[in-house]
């Protein structure tokens, strides 16, 4: 996301132009079409495009368009920190193990939902079929450590510190029970 650039409802690929409806809740349509076990990968990658896009298209082409439409525009993930030495140079960064999901956008709808009305006063439900991806992103990234999604994030990320009674500990330990996200049997 760019301040000076529109958000984006059109791009060229390979000699093409392409509309595209990048409002949240559509692509929050289409991350359901991704979970969708009973799908195939083409089938998938079918469907997304004729959401975001409009346009039924097959074959090697739809594979090619789909991995740009989703790095480009869909990918939900944050990119890491770029740390650099006082020369300039980037700082490498260690491999750690794979980060624990702090936030799912299905389970915790009501959080951010409720967040969305107390931080900005914007209700989502109105906002269907108008509010950019990118400008649905950048609000739920910003939203204040007093909003519900906040809190709840924190209560999933806290780690015990030295210091810490007994009590708060037992405390944390029960509100992270009560808010751990469902996780999803993986398959064998």
């Amino acid at each position: 996301m760019r301040l000076n650039d529109p958000l984006i409802t059109s791009f060229d690929f390979e000699g093409k132009k392409y509309s595209i409806d990048l409002a949240f809740d559509n692509v929050l349509d289409v991350f359901d079409v991704l979970k969708d076990d009973s799908l195939l990968d083409y089938e998938k990658i079918e469907i997304c495009l004729e959401l975001l896009i409009g346009k039924k298209i097959n074959g090697f082409e739809a594979i090619k368009l789909w991995s740009y439409v989703f790095e480009e525009f869909i990918v939900f993930k944050r990119k890491p920190k770029v740390i650099y030495d006082l020369k300039g140079n980037p700082i490498p960064i260690k491999e750690t193990e794979e980060e624990e999901e702090v936030l799912d956008l299905d389970q915790d709808a009501e959080y951010i939902y409720a967040s969305f009305v107390q931080a900005y006063g914007i209700d989502l439900i109105e906002q269907q079929g108008k509010l950019h991806w990118h400008s649905f992103k950048a609000l739920l990234n910003g939203l204040p450590s007093d909003t519900i999604m906040q809190r709840v994030i924190e209560i999933r990320m806290w780690k015990p510190q030295k210091g810490d009674t007994v009590e708060y500990k037992e405390t944390m330990k029960n509100l992270q029970a009560e808010y751990a996200l469902e996780r999803k049997p993986e398959a064998p």
